[in-house]
Order: structure tokens, then sequence, then C-alpha cells
């Protein structure tokens, strides 16, 4: 894909502090050489520091995002809007101007009540619900291939197989999924194909 034709996405919660920032740094690392990623809020507020620490963790520096309002992108149109807030859900923001709209409710880990260690180890736990669906999200529903549930499927020890060898976006039917989402086969690692 030339960078005259990259798709574009974006993602959404109310802050933009936390949750859609994590999913930008995602996908952003995962996938940005061939999309435009940006995240945005209905009520835009501070990046949360916490949600820069535990994505600096694992090597993905977040640190000089900027939080937006969705009225910055008024007029404009993406290939894919991702909502990714938690409960109450109606409290989430819409916005016009998607092709394809997604939504996966992630609990906001900026309002949870503990010690630090406690608040920085709920974050670890978000980012990783988030960084595990993003792939799924980009291999599945965007790209055709991956499982559609949410993260894994099953891996190379299990004797079911994964996919239906009806469906032509999964592996093949005697392929089974790794952890991560990738086709392979007993004798390769985990590729994507």
């Amino acid at each position: 894909m030339s960078i005259l034709t990259r798709e574009r996405i974006l993602f959404m919660c109310i802050h933009n502090s936390s949750r859609s920032q994590m999913a930008e740094g995602f996908f952003r690392n995962f996938y940005g050489e061939n999309y435009e990623v940006f995240s945005a809020g209905s009520d835009p507020g501070e990046i949360n520091q916490t949600a820069v620490q535990v994505m600096n963790e694992i090597g993905i520096d977040i640190s000089k995002h900027t939080t937006n309002s969705l009225k910055d992108y008024d007029g404009q149109e993406f290939d894919y809007v991702v909502t990714v807030c938690g409960n109450p859900y109606n409290a989430c923001p819409f916005f016009v101007g998607g092709k394809k709209y997604f939504k996966k409710p992630f609990e906001d880990p900026s309002i949870f009540e503990g010690s630090e260690t406690e608040k920085i180890e709920y974050f670890r736990g978000i980012r990783d619900e988030i960084g595990d669906w993003i792939q799924d999200l980009f291999n599945y529903q965007i790209n055709g291939k991956g499982n559609g549930e949410g993260n894994i499927c099953c891996d190379l020890d299990d004797e079911d197989i994964c996919c239906d060898s009806d469906d032509d976006n999964c592996c093949e039917p005697q392929d089974k999924r790794t952890e991560d989402n990738g086709c392979c086969t007993e004798d390769n690692d985990s590729k994507l194909r």
C-alpha cells in the first residue's frame, strides 16, 4: 500500500487520555507504515501519564501524542472508526464520517481506585487487552484473517482445528491458530500467510 493510498483509522473514547491513546499507539506500532492512525475524544482531557508509562514498558512511546477533540476531525472521512469505551456505553462518542465502524468496550483505567501499584497493574491489564484486540481487529475485521472472537482461537497443542474449511477468511483447515492470531501449521512458526 503506497503512502498516497493509506487508509485512515480513528480510535475514540470520551477523554482521549488512556484507552484510545493506547489503541492508537498499538495500531501505529503494528501497522502504521500502511495506515494513517488518529485518536480523539468527545470531551478530551490530558494524556494519562500511567498510560504513557505502561506503554513505554513494552516499547511503545505515546508520550508525544496529543489529546484531540472529535470536533478537530469534523468533515473528515475515515475508513475505520473504532470506539473503545467501556460502561456506561451510552456515554461513548459517535463520529459521522466513517466507512466502517467497530465498537469494543474497555473499562476506563483512569477511574480505578487503589494503591499506585494496583493502579499500574490495572492499567497493564487494560493495555494487554487492547493490544490483543487490536491485532484481532486488524487480522479479522480489516484484513480478513483472525478468529473474530476478540483475541485467541487456539494454540498448536490443542487438538481442535480452529477454522472451518468453508470459511475463506480463515486459515486452511489443516492449520491451527497461535496465540498471536497468526496462521501456522504444526511444522512452521506463527507467520501470517
